[in-house]
């Protein structure tokens, strides 16, 4: 891929998905491989204005070295430095960028149970952090390819074709070609994701139904005063800036508690570098009470008791079958992607933001409202081509979604 068209991905990143102000810190997130991608929107972060910009490297190799030589004890420490890292950036509130590019099976082998453990003792130290930046930051979630993912996706291609390729299907996805605006499409695009979040909206659904031939047979209540939400957002300051790159949902926090039914998976889960395939979750009082899986069982159970929250509902996310990332006929093996090729649901933490005037309630408040609390946050896609999704309203069903899309 041509350092060109690197360049304009990169200033779609800072501009529109973090939407960096002047005289703002910011700091970026990413593998040591992508060394050359995030020198180049180093550049365009500080051309945005940004005041500093830092760089938080990771490596998959080194990551699995530490998940094995290191103790439980040693793993699940937040180091004093870390803890005040953690301070400055809740003092600071700097755009946070994560630009993902992990081999989905880069983590095979790794003990679940020792990374399950200390990652569950860390979140005890950082989640009040997280807590007291929630809504007031802007982060953007991108990706760019690695070797090993490539060849994950594109098995039978050479690896520097493979590489090529998957350049040219994210940048798909996000609307950079090159010949047009980056911007213009995206304001265009979220003007779309808007009309539909406000239909949505003005319907104040009791409770969603969802089935589909595969199995699928469920229903969800909803949060009488809350919102969907898609497409950019605002932080509490008023910033507008769009999390994830590429998107194509609408989504909402359900009200936790209140889930009935089997929801089958469509496509595979990539989560901490391992792969779970061909599952599915039933729920009974909004709770997961059985589930199933085909490859990868272990991890969906370790998934599932890594806290109360993790077995309750955080999103409920609408995604038409044929959507632009769908019709690409890619299976990315990346959540960012896959989730939004699809239909799909989140287990673990809601988003407090789907509530009516959030801005004026504390995170205590929303989660007493319904929105449900978690140390994770996972997605797993449910659509298929006969998806049927109905909204209730008093005992009036209105149609959302049928044969897999839009119905409106």
């Amino acid at each position: 891929m041509n350092k060109t068209m690197q360049k304009k991905y990169a200033r779609l990143i800072a501009r529109v998905g973090a939407n960096i102000k002047k005289g703002q810190p910011v700091r970026i997130y990413a593998e040591a491989d992508q060394h050359e991608f995030v020198t180049i929107l180093v550049g365009e972060c500080y051309k945005a204005g940004a005041s500093r910009v830092e760089v938080d490297f990771s490596f998959q190799a080194i990551t699995k070295l530490n998940y094995k030589h290191r103790t439980l004890k040693s793993l699940s420490e937040v180091p004093a430095w870390q803890e005040e890292r953690l301070k400055l950036m809740v003092e600071e509130v700097p755009c946070r960028i994560y630009i993902e590019s992990d081999d989905p099976d880069g983590l095979k082998g790794v003990n679940r149970e020792k990374m399950q453990k200390s990652q569950m003792a860390r979140y005890k130290v950082t989640k009040k952090y997280s807590d007291a930046l929630e809504n007031k930051d802007q982060w953007c979630i991108a990706a760019v390819p690695s070797y090993a993912w490539a060849k994950k996706v594109f098995p039978n291609e050479t690896k520097n074709k493979a590489y090529n390729m998957l350049w040219d299907a994210i940048l798909q996805t996000v609307y950079v070609t090159k010949d047009n605006d980056p911007e213009e499409a995206w304001k265009n695009h979220n003007a779309d994701l808007k009309a539909r979040t406000k239909y949505l909206t003005e319907k104040k659904f009791d409770y969603l139904e969802y089935k589909s031939s595969n199995g699928t047979d469920f229903k969800a209540g909803l949060i009488p005063e809350s919102h969907w939400c898609g497409g950019g957002e605002n932080t509490l300051s008023g910033n507008f800036f769009n999390p994830n790159l590429p998107t194509e949902e609408v989504f909402i926090s359900p009200k936790k508690g209140i889930a009935e039914g089997k929801l089958v998976s469509t496509k595979p889960l990539s989560y901490q570098g391992q792969i779970i395939n061909n599952f599915s979750i039933t729920f009974k009082d909004g709770k997961a009470v059985e589930w199933e899986a085909e490859e990868g069982k272990d991890l969906l159970d370790k998934m599932l008791s890594m806290d109360e929250g993790a077995k309750y509902l955080g999103e409920l996310a609408l995604i038409p079958y044929n959507s632009p990332i769908a019709d690409t006929g890619i299976l990315f093996y990346n959540t960012l992607f896959d989730e939004n090729a699809s239909c799909h649901v989140a287990l673990g933490r809601g988003f407090c933001d789907t509530i009516d005037n959030f801005e004026e309630k504390s995170l205590e408040e929303c989660q007493a409202m319904g929105v449900n609390d978690s140390m994770i946050h996972v997605d797993f896609m449910i659509g298929a081509p006969d998806l049927t999704i109905t909204g209730y309203k008093d005992g009036v069903a209105y149609p959302i979604f049928r044969e897999g899309n839009w119905a409106f």
